[in-house]
């Protein structure tokens, strides 16, 4: 197994369960640094790493950045500090794993969280490459509860207590942090329950107390993103209804959710 260690909460835990599956000398992390990650973090991972006992690779991708960055401004338009730039850093670590997964014959594990997925809070062909996900359908505050128990039934600090306390960041511009572009998880996580698990509708969500604008706000993210869902490699069911056979829905049409839908 192979998979890109970033420090942050959701590989972590990934990369534990991956060794609690198939023992310490079949999982392989990666660390793919650019300019953008903390020496806190780039810490964390390689921590994580010995930890758990498994191999650990250090591939830097700020010179392979810098290259796709002065190949791609010969474009109009090109713009190093917008979305593309953020989302090029992802599908390079992507195109690194998938290569060692294809020279190795490695099975890559993808390393995001079902409210990620749920709102397309990810990079196609970036954090999505891979043959398999693990933690697909645990919602992000569940993955906190995880890294706790592991520490707990491990008996030791396995994932890093600075990795629980972080405010979680995808470092792919300076001072990011996931608050930026979603609501806080705990708010978001409820919204989704209603919406994705509960088949609630944004009119009883709003009732149920929750605000309306970030309701809205967040099923439209929901519904927009089926197609990268679809594109995404298949994972673990834990929860009621998971993204896939339980819930699919067209990726054109011309419905939209609104709050006096019942």
């Amino acid at each position: 197994m192979l998979l890109g260690l970033s420090g942050g909460i959701d590989s972590s835990v990934t990369a534990a369960i991956a060794v609690a599956a198939l023992s310490a000398e079949n999982v392989v992390g990666i660390s793919m640094p650019s300019k953008f990650n903390s020496l806190e973090t780039i810490a964390d991972a390689e921590r994580l790493a010995k930890n758990l006992g498994i191999e650990f690779l250090t591939i830097p991708i700020e010179g392979i950045l810098k290259q796709f960055d002065r190949l791609l401004a010969s474009v109009k338009g090109w713009d190093s500090k917008g979305i593309a730039y953020e989302n090029l850093q992802a599908r390079i670590r992507g195109c690194i794993l998938m290569s060692l997964s294809n020279q190795f014959g490695f099975l890559v594990l993808t390393t995001g969280n079902k409210s990620e997925t749920a709102v397309g809070y990810t990079t196609l062909y970036g954090d999505t490459a891979g043959g398999f996900a693990v933690i697909k359908d645990v919602p992000k505050t569940m993955v906190y509860k995880l890294a706790e128990h592991i520490n707990k039934v491990n008996k030791r600090q396995v994932i890093p207590q600075e990795v629980l306390t972080r405010p979680p960041t995808a470092e792919l511009r300076p001072g990011q942090k996931d608050s930026d572009s979603l609501p806080d998880y705990e708010l978001l996580d409820k919204i989704l329950k209603g919406y994705v698990e509960d088949d609630k509708s944004a009119r009883q969500l709003v009732e149920s107390g929750l605000e309306r604008d970030v309701i809205m706000r967040v099923i439209r993210m929901v519904d927009q993103n089926e197609y990268k869902r679809r594109l995404s490699p298949p994972g673990i069911k834990i929860t009621p209804k998971a993204f896939g056979r339980d819930r699919r829905l067209p990726i054109t049409n011309r419905y939209t959710p609104s709050e006096e839908t019942t």
